[in-house]
């Protein structure tokens, strides 16, 4: 009598194949800024922290992050005037402010990558 294991792992595999996975973007957990654990990293962004500091001292906390990837300075800026009041951040020339807080954003392009300075001082 010939042994019903190789057929039922193929027919096993066969299912599980045919079973859709969820998009990739819903597989990616939400990823933050190092030493600001509300202020999400755009996705597209890999941060970069052997750049950055944090340094917390009784008056405020001063955080500096850097982060790269292939996006514009645009698209950078959109997402986060869409996303940072949500959280809420309000703009305040050219940066934004929260609960004593002043966040800056500032960028520098080259062609097909944009590097994102994130600096977060007491306000």
């Amino acid at each position: 009598m010939p042994s019903l294991l190789p057929v039922l792992v193929s027919a096993f595999l066969i299912a599980a194949a045919a079973i859709p996975s969820p998009p990739a973007f819903a597989q990616a957990p939400a990823r933050y800024v190092a030493g600001v654990a509300d202020l999400p990293l755009m996705p597209g962004l890999t941060e970069r922290p052997e750049d950055g500091l944090v340094f917390d001292k009784p008056g405020g906390r001063i955080v500096e992050a850097f982060a790269t990837g292939p996006l514009t300075w645009q698209e950078v800026r959109s997402f986060y005037e869409s996303t940072l009041p949500q959280l809420g951040w309000r703009p305040d020339r050219g940066g934004y402010l929260r609960e004593g807080e002043r966040l800056q954003l500032s960028a520098t392009e080259a062609p097909g990558v944009v590097t994102v300075k994130f600096r977060l001082f007491p306000q």
